[in-house]
């Protein structure tokens, strides 16, 4: 995302460019605020003495350095590399390579579509203010199928957007859900609908990292979620829960109606 007539906060993490080594220190091109740079002091390049300032920076490399002080009046930064840990370091350099990939990604989904690219740059736009991130909202796409229509997205596009994300990123864990309408006509009411619930959460039970859990929506409606490292385990345990939920409810007077939300 271009900040061209932004300034970076103090304590941002930024990835930088190297533009020129001087003496005394270094001139970095800040890589998210275009025609924007960044001077690091030979104090803040690395820690202890730099007896030489190009053993430890040289023109073209990329690092990441902390902002320390922001001057708009005098149109200068103060940068710093030493105070970025090695973590923070790859975090950020990760952070940045996410970014870039959903930008690619958006670029697909704008080729599938036939859209200008007016019409990308206002969906990234809608979709950074809702998830923080461009990255964010494709992983949470990866996650769950309904992750746009959840926060009130529509059209056809969210179809392609989500393919695309499952094609492109592994996510931490993946999400699907799913509805039960029951109805129980016989005495044993509401203990035989909560049995049939149970039924279908012992379908998760010894699997490691998959959660199932029901969740009363109003009557008639119980949404399950499911939580399981990847889309082919939970779509298992969604299908065996369906089951096992069924399999109850023909042993009372009910009906039970299911749907993949």
């Amino acid at each position: 995302m271009s900040k061209n007539d932004n300034w970076p906060e103090e304590g941002e993490l930024l990835v930088c460019t190297v533009k020129n080594v001087r003496e005394n220190g270094a001139y970095l091109t800040l890589d998210s605020y275009e025609e924007k740079e960044g001077f690091v002091f030979i104090g803040e390049v690395s820690a202890g003495w730099v007896k030489n300032i190009r053993s430890h920076v040289r023109e073209g490399q990329r690092v990441v350095a902390k902002v320390i002080e922001v001057k708009k009046d005098k149109e200068s930064i103060n940068l710093s590399i030493k105070a970025v840990s090695d973590e923070r370091r790859r975090e950020t350099l990760q952070n940045r390579k996410n970014q870039q990939r959903a930008v690619q990604m958006m670029r697909l989904v704008t080729e599938r579509m036939g859209w200008e690219e007016e019409k990308n740059s206002k969906i990234s736009s809608e979709l950074i203010e809702i998830f923080g991130t461009l990255y964010g909202a494709l992983e949470e796409c990866a996650i769950s199928d309904t992750a746009l229509t959840d926060v009130g997205f529509s059209g056809e596009w969210i179809k392609i957007v989500t393919e695309i994300a499952i094609e492109n990123i592994i996510p931490p864990f993946v999400e699907i859900r799913g509805n039960f309408d029951i109805e129980v006509w016989s005495s044993e009411g509401v203990n035989a609908i909560r049995k049939a619930l149970m039924a279908a959460e012992s379908c998760a039970e010894n699997l490691e990292e998959v959660t199932l859990t029901c969740h009363y929506d109003g009557a008639p409606h119980y949404r399950v979620d499911i939580r399981a490292p990847d889309y082919p385990t939970a779509e298992s345990v969604w299908e065996a829960a369906q089951e096992a939920a069924r399999k109850y409810m023909d042993s009372v007077e009910g009906s039970i109606s299911i749907e993949r939300l």
